[in-house]
């Protein structure tokens, strides 16, 4: 009989901390409301300095050299009557000028984790230089936390006779069967199977697999697997982190000792071998020494030299029409006779340049928007340094959306905005969205998520490090240089398939001799940016471990927000096999949205590929349903069993959602408002995006 190994009793639910009594630097509600005063555009801005002096930026609260809020139109009729109103309407405020000095900010150097336990900042820093010390030591993953999860299982497991009998009844019977397949198929040659490997686990495939003896190795190592993750989980009093922390280290341990790892244990590894006379052996160790030489040297990975910004990525024409601390705006250039009247404005998370969204031309959602008539603003990041260190959330929210929603509405006056959003950058946009609902800032004519979870209760297996004891060593690691680097964050994500992105990728390239060529998305995920310690600091205690946003406590402006004030149509898009972003947990947006229309799309593919799907691409397919007002909660299983699948991309279902809640086309607009000051800066894809 086969026995089918059940990922689905990997849960991990995540742990919040309680806050801390009193955060460094939390803003304060005003006295009383200030009303904002539209100011004068400037006569030019192309003299906007590229601002280094990011320690000096204005404090959450501060309206010193941020923008001021803006009047928008007062839009409350359908698409086709937008164009009536906005005629009526004068124009939004303008970005505040270069020229203003932003204030120090004060008080801000401490994590907000912070509670002034010891007598001086110096014994602090003993702490946080031994944290520090530990985190190198051990990759950045918190011991403290590991061994308090060993300890709370071990000594569950010990105090649970009933488990300890059941696992070694479960350990008997495996040793039984898998000496009788080794027997059968030690005879016969073709015995069956007594397990097969979990879906997506490829490492088995090859047709060596299936003789003897290395089917054996490879049945064995399976039977162990299912025995580990019955040992680690379902132990009566364990917690769910605790739980989640054994089973994934358990499982690191298992992937690292796995036989297809072993040369002389994986019959791929040793026909290769044999067949080229030991030649493939020769060039992963030539492979082997390059990447090792590249990493000593900080350099980026091999191939990559084939794919440079500017050339053959991120090459849709446009121009950079606004500048300031945090972001540079991209206008492209139409490329039809007439556009939707409302612009579509994209934004990428800070730690990822925003070309991934502007790859090759083939696939570049950009082009594509572009290519079917719409006018396309996209938001290209600051890359931090340690001297960016206190930019927090309050600051990527001002000098970076609102900003950016600032400058369209100088540009295109009166006109309602598309706002779409990806992975942070779509957090962050839910938070801009709310808190102009809740202001009466109605210019966003829709929102769009793409993987974005909004609520933070179950996060899969990143929850591993988002308990109180990682969340600190995180934020004094960054407290020490100022910023969280892209290694370590990709470091992480790869520990979550590490199967796939370690060990295999070890075993092609280093065993097999097969070099894995560089290709456009790869490129990309190489050309990392960084996080600031304050903000990152921010987005770990206030959503992650507190979840603030989901309970509506997330505060802007000293008052809380509500996602369920946005009213404006939303579109959301998960994909099936992310680790990042689940997409059950994507789905809970259901929860919270009020929204007049909630269309929701689970595509295929991961984080990225999901995302990067273009028309024509072979073996895509998505589930697409819409959830108006007053209608039903479906729970996701249910949703997902009962909602049809379509094949292809999930493109053009969006392009066509955006042009029915467009009010019609028009001729382009000019590039910026030279009349404002929003000058062409220089051709896309600008500065920012260069930076190291």
């Amino acid at each position: 009989m086969v026995e089918t190994f059940n990922p689905s009793q990997e849960a991990a639910v995540a742990t919040t901390a309680p806050p801390p009594p009193e955060e460094i630097g939390t803003v304060k509600p005003p006295a009383k409301p200030r009303v904002a005063r539209r100011k004068k555009p400037i006569a030019n801005r192309t003299t906007l300095p590229v601002v280094a002096e990011a320690a000096t930026a204005t404090a959450p609260g501060s309206t010193t050299a941020m923008l001021p809020a803006t009047t928008p139109a007062a839009v409350a009729t359908p698409a086709t009557a937008i164009a009536a109103a906005a005629a009526a309407t004068p124009a939004t405020a303008t970005a505040t000028p270069a020229a203003a000095e932003p204030q120090p900010r004060t008080g801000f150097s401490r994590r907000l984790g912070d509670r002034h336990l010891l007598d001086s900042d110096a014994l602090e820093n003993i702490d946080r230089m031994t944290n520090v010390a530990l985190g190198q030591l051990s990759g950045g993953v918190s011991p403290a936390s590991l061994a308090m999860a060993y300890l709370d299982w071990t000594v569950h497991l010990a105090a649970s006779p009933g488990k300890q009998f059941q696992l070694a009844a479960k350990a008997t019977r495996k040793a039984l069967r898998l000496g009788s397949y080794a027997l059968s198929s030690a005879i016969t040659g073709n015995a069956e199977p007594t397990i097969k490997p979990l879906p997506g686990d490829h490492r088995f495939d090859h047709p060596g697999w299936q003789r003897f003896p290395y089917n054996v190795i490879y049945q064995g190592f399976l039977l162990n697997q299912q025995w580990w993750h019955n040992a680690t989980t379902g132990i009566r009093g364990v917690s769910k982190h605790g739980e989640a922390a054994v089973w994934f280290t358990a499982k690191q341990i298992l992937d690292m000792t796995a036989p297809c790892n072993v040369p002389y244990l994986n019959p791929e590894i040793v026909e290769a071998t044999i067949n080229e006379r030991g030649a493939n052996l020769a060039r992963g160790a030539q492979f082997y020494g390059e990447d090792v030489r590249r990493a000593l040297r900080d350099e980026k990975p091999a191939g990559i030299d084939a794919f440079k910004v500017g050339e053959n990525l991120a090459i849709t024409p446009g121009k950079v029409v606004f500048r300031n601390l945090l972001i540079e705006l991209i206008q492209y250039s139409p490329t039809t006779d007439t556009v939707q009247r409302e612009p579509v404005l994209l934004q990428s998370a800070w730690m990822m340049k925003y070309y991934i969204l502007d790859l090759s031309p083939h696939n570049s959602l950009v082009k594509y928007l572009v290519d079917q008539g719409h006018t396309v603003f996209m938001i290209s990041w600051l890359n931090p340094g340690a001297e960016h260190r206190n930019l927090g959330m309050e600051d990527y929210r001002k000098q970076g959306t609102l900003a950016a929603i600032n400058a369209i509405s100088d540009i295109l006056p009166g006109r309602r905005i598309h706002a779409a959003g990806y992975c942070l950058g779509g957090i962050l946009l839910t938070i801009v969205a709310a808190a102009m609902a809740r202001d009466g800032d109605d210019r966003l004519a829709s929102v769009t998520l793409f993987t974005t979870m909004t609520d933070f209760t179950e996060v899969g297996e990143i929850n591993v490090f988002m308990d109180a004891s990682e969340v600190t060593l995180l934020e004094d690691m960054m407290w020490q240089k100022g910023y969280l680097g892209h290694k370590q964050v990709s470091g992480g994500f790869q520990l979550l398939k590490s199967a796939d992105l370690i060990w295999s990728k070890m075993v092609r390239e280093y065993y097999l001799g097969q070099r894995e060529p560089m290709f456009d998305l790869m490129a990309w995920n190489a050309d990392g940016t960084r996080m600031p310690y304050r903000q990152h600091s921010e987005v770990l205690r206030r959503l992650y471990v507190d979840n603030e946003l989901f309970q509506g406590k997330y505060l802007v402006d000293g008052r809380a927000i509500s996602i369920s004030n946005i009213h404006v149509p939303m579109f959301a898009v998960a994909a099936g096999a992310d680790h990042v972003a689940p997409w059950h947990s994507v789905y809970k947006l259901h929860l919270q949205s009020d929204a007049t229309e909630l269309t929701f799309v689970l595509t295929s593919g991961g984080h990225n590929v999901g995302i990067v799907n273009e028309p024509g691409r072979p073996r895509r397919s998505y589930q697409l349903s819409v959830c108006r007002e007053g209608e039903r909660f479906l729970d996701a299983e249910t949703w997902k069993e009962k909602t049809p699948s379509y094949q292809g991309s999930w493109w053009p279902a969006w392009q066509q959602w955006l042009q029915r809640h467009s009010s019609g086309s028009e001729a382009p607009p000019p590039m910026g408002a030279p009349d404002k000051g929003l000058v062409p800066l220089c051709d896309a894809p600008g500065t920012y995006i260069y930076q190291v």
